[in-house]
């Protein structure tokens, strides 16, 4: 791997920490504090953290990231659907089969969805 692609992707592991943090507070208050079932609260969690690491994709871990072009947008929102479908399926799989806790099964479903997260947004954003 190149010297500036091991420097974004750190970035953008970065930036997925922090995005993480958003997803796991919002799900944990949700459901918690809020007694909003795992599912709809993993959904709106998962939801926000994409806005937010896109936002921050583009002005931090990108560097050069153009104005998004129509097509770009599409990919961007398609594999964040997809990536919002993994996560479900995911949580729903370790809570519901597995029969793990919601927040350990929210982790096991962020490492599926990362490397697809990383090689579409960058297609994306990147163009």
């Amino acid at each position: 791997m190149k010297r500036e692609k091991l420097q974004e992707f750190v970035r953008f592991c970065f930036v997925g920490g922090l995005s993480l943090l958003v997803d796991m507070g919002i799900l944990f208050g949700l459901t918690d504090f809020f007694g909003v079932h795992y599912l709809y609260s993993a959904g709106i969690s998962f939801t926000a953290s994409v806005i937010f690491n896109y936002w921050l994709c583009v002005v931090y871990v990108f560097k050069g990231a153009k104005k998004q072009t129509p097509k770009q947008a599409t990919i961007f929102i398609g594999s964040s659907i997809v990536g919002l479908g993994l996560n479900q399926l995911c949580m729903w799989f370790f809570v519901e089969k597995i029969f793990l806790h919601y927040m350990i099964a929210k982790l096991g479903a962020t490492v599926i969805v990362t490397l697809w997260n990383y090689v579409m947004k960058r297609k994306a954003i990147k163009g």
